[in-house]
């Protein structure tokens, strides 16, 4: 604000009324008096209770572990957010619906955990089945004998092409 006021010439008029709404926007948010006070508690209160809760949720979510058991021993993985379980063993919560078990195939069965998605039956990526190939491949026109049976006389050794001289570093024409 007073910074600009440093010409000696000082502001023409549309300057001045463009420096006064600056200095109108700066005070448009900006809380006076009892609503600047009221509005500091409200503030002091929601980080009050927000730190609070954060700090208590972030030692609960970090201690979270899966809740299944495999051979009578707890999974020690950490569990999905918002879930109680881990990527592995989703599948044993009879509530979710994100998730589903491969279906594998009939050699090879899998259970592997799936996010459901717009197909059917969603595969891991193991036993995905893939479309049938919609290129085919031109076929290879048969080379006539007489240009299969080159002469090889007509070609020069790996010895033959080296030089059985040496040759001065300087050019001459």
């Amino acid at each position: 604000g007073p910074s600009l006021l440093t010409g000696p010439e000082g502001l023409m008029s549309k300057e001045r009324e463009n420096l006064k709404r600056l200095k109108c926007l700066r005070r448009y948010r900006q809380r006076f008096g009892v609503e600047a006070l009221l509005h500091r508690q409200l503030r002091e209160r929601r980080v009050l209770a927000t730190d609070g809760a954060a700090q208590q949720a972030h030692t609960t979510r970090s201690s979270q572990r899966c809740l299944a058991f495999v051979d009578d021993v707890r999974c020690s993985n950490q569990s999905l957010p918002m879930t109680r379980h881990c990527l592995t063993h989703i599948c044993q919560d009879t509530n979710q619906t994100l998730f589903k078990p491969c279906q594998g195939s009939e050699e090879v069965p899998c259970n592997k955990p799936v996010p459901v998605s717009l197909s059917e039956e969603p595969c891991c990526p193991l036993h995905l089945r893939l479309p049938p190939q919609m290129y085919v491949p031109e076929q290879v026109l048969a080379v006539p004998e007489e240009l299969e049976a080159a002469p090889t006389d007509l070609y020069l050794s790996a010895a033959e092409l080296q030089p059985t001289e040496s040759l001065p570093l300087e050019f001459s024409d």
